[in-house]
């Protein structure tokens, strides 16, 4: 977590202001503090900070009012409200006018953390997921975008099926914003990163009483964005029975909380992301073949990195123009840092090349940026590679599946066989390394390898 991360906290009850802070300072976070909404607007004014949690009811400027000034001040700043008074109809229109999410006052430290987490990783203004950001020259990605762009003009359900770090949530973000739904919500939920249960009641939501802890009845995702846009992300993730339960939501149009007697009525635009093939899945009986037709209403595709070749330099010049830090704004790629990036083959895809961009213009020494500036390993096999894989980047000849499975068999052995930190740095989930190690016959003996590797590095 970057130390930068500046965090607004505003609470006119003293002893929850300290609680809060204290808690998330010791997260690492940057905490500035108000007991009113009239020090917060004094505060806003003066810096800007990455997240603003706030009570909705205070005597002065309630959070309602200060969460339409942060908007107008800061349209990307994500914002959480607190509440003790079960306003939860208030909170649900408040989301729908731009708020992150809300919780509900008594609240764990370990609830405030998380969503804390989630709000700073989804928010625009910390990854850039902005739909004019979206740069390309490739002919079969700008079919893609021509593609997103009708299908925006309508309702129907969107599947993108990409790698991950090509830029699906951006295509899903493009596709809300040029749709007639653009005013409403656009609400995201990554079904990898969350355990089946509490995917389940983040989805569609509870009512109080309906299992421990459940103080107060809570919407779930898909009623905070009706009239709006839901993004499943990672869909290939979703546990079969949750698959169910989501195919009669886009068959009926309602919502039965967990613990509910009536359903819910939703108006809701789905679009599904999945860096898994959906097809395969469903011929090993691992995803709803009836779900899987149902979502594959229009499908889009975007091209891996590798794929894209003219992009590269494109994308480099468009990050360090966004990273810059010299005179002009900008700092400059030399020709043989261009040529680096071209002989690179991007296992991380976008998301990598921005990384390796923002990290060179960060540690270069002058204004051009020069291939060791890029810390971009040799393309050429290293005569001290392990026997279990070859180092980054592979050799002509190799195959796609092939490659993939080299790169993670290098990070298991980087990481000495843990499979959390090894999915972490990968990008995906845990399950889906399972998988992965699953498919490609590796599982414990390429973990024990690993780590044996490790230990007698």
């Amino acid at each position: 977590m970057s130390m930068a991360e500046e965090l607004l906290v505003v609470d006119d009850e003293p002893q929850m202001l300290i609680a809060i802070h204290e808690t998330l300072r010791r997260r690492g976070y940057g905490i500035t503090t108000a007991g009113s909404g009239m020090e917060a607007l004094c505060r806003l004014k003066e810096k800007h900070y990455q997240l603003v949690i706030t009570d909705m009811r205070m005597p002065d400027v309630s959070g309602i009012d200060l969460l339409r000034k942060v908007k107008h001040l800061s349209p990307q700043t994500p914002v959480i409200l607190l509440t003790a008074y079960g306003t939860i109809q208030n909170a649900v229109d408040a989301m729908r006018d731009g708020a992150y999410d809300y919780l509900l006052k008594p609240f764990s430290s370990e609830s405030l953390e998380k969503v804390v987490r989630r709000a700073l990783d989804a928010a625009p203004g910390k990854n850039e997921k902005v739909a004019h950001d979206i740069v390309t020259q490739d002919p079969a990605f700008s079919r893609t975008l021509e593609q997103a762009a009708q299908a925006a003009s309508g309702n129907a359900t969107v599947l993108i099926e990409a790698e991950s770090g090509t830029g699906k949530e951006l295509l899903a973000r493009m596709i809300h914003m040029k749709s007639s739904r653009s005013s409403n919500a656009f609400v995201a939920v990554n079904c990898a990163a969350l355990p089946e249960s509490l995917l389940e009641s983040e989805l569609f939501g509870f009512e109080k009483g309906a299992f421990t802890g459940a103080h107060a009845s809570k919407p779930g995702k898909f009623e905070l964005a009706d009239k709006g846009t839901l993004l499943l992300d990672e869909i290939g993730e979703m546990a079969p029975i949750l698959q169910a339960k989501l195919l009669r939501v886009l068959q009926e149009k309602e919502v039965d909380r967990i613990g509910g007697r009536d359903p819910v009525g939703i108006d809701v635009r789905v679009i599904a992301t999945t860096n898994r093939d959906l097809q395969m899945l469903v011929r090993e009986g691992e995803f709803r073949a009836d779900l899987y037709y149902r979502l594959h209403v229009v499908r889009l595709t975007i091209p891996p990195l590798r794929e894209r070749p003219d992009d590269i330099p494109l994308l480099a010049d468009f990050f360090c123009r966004r990273y810059g830090k010299n005179s002009d704004g900008a700092a400059r790629l030399s020709e043989d840092a261009i040529r680096r990036l071209l002989h690179y083959p991007w296992p991380g895809n976008v998301r990598e090349l921005e990384n390796t961009i923002q990290r060179a213009v960060t540690l270069c020494s002058g204004s051009e940026i020069q291939p060791e500036d890029l810390w971009l390993a040799s393309p050429e096999p290293s005569s001290a590679q392990s026997p279990i894989v070859s180092e980054p980047g592979f050799p002509g000849g190799v195959t796609m599946r092939e490659m993939e499975r080299q790169l993670i068999c290098r990070t298991l052995r980087d990481t000495g066989g843990n499979r959390t930190r090894a999915a972490k740095s990968l990008g995906i989930s845990l399950r889906t390394l399972r998988n992965k190690l699953n498919e490609f016959g590796l599982q414990d003996r390429q973990a024990k390898s690993a780590h044996s590797h490790a230990m007698s590095a």
